[in-house]
C-alpha cells in the first residue's frame, strides 16, 4: 500500500510537470483511496507555506510576490512544489485544504 502511494506522488509529480492536469488529478485520487492524502503542513518550507497560505486566501501570484518581496516566477515555483507537495492541482483545492488545516491547526 505504502509503495503504491509512492508510486502515484511520482505519477502526480510527472503527470504536472508534462502538463496533463487530467492524469495528475486521477492519480491524487487513487492516492486519496489509499489514504495517501498528505496534511496541508506535511514538508512545506516555511516560503512554500507562507505563498500556499496567501494563495489560498485569495491573492493573486503577484500580489503575493508584493507581499513577501520575491518575483512572480519564484511564486509559480513555490506553488508548484507545493501542489506535488500536497498532491493537489489546483488553487481551488489549495484553498480548500488550507482552510481544512487552519481549523485543524496543521499549519
Amino acid at each position: 500500500r505504502r509503495a503504491a502511494a509512492r508510486d502515484l506522488g511520482e505519477a502526480q509529480r510527472i503527470f504536472q510537470s508534462l502538463g496533463a492536469p487530467r492524469w495528475s488529478r486521477r492519480a491524487v485520487e487513487e492516492a486519496g483511496r489509499l489514504g495517501a492524502r498528505r496534511s496541508a503542513g506535511a514538508s512545506l518550507t516555511p516560503t512554500e507555506r507562507e505563498v500556499a497560505e496567501l494563495t489560498g486566501h485569495g491573492l493573486t501570484n503577484r500580489q503575493v510576490a508584493e507581499r513577501l518581496f520575491i518575483s512572480p516566477k519564484t511564486v509559480e515555483a513555490n506553488l508548484s512544489r507545493v501542489y506535488s507537495k500536497l498532491g493537489i492541482g489546483s488553487r481551488a483545492e489549495l484553498g480548500r485544504v488550507m482552510a481544512a488545516a487552519s481549523h485543524d491547526e496543521v499549519v
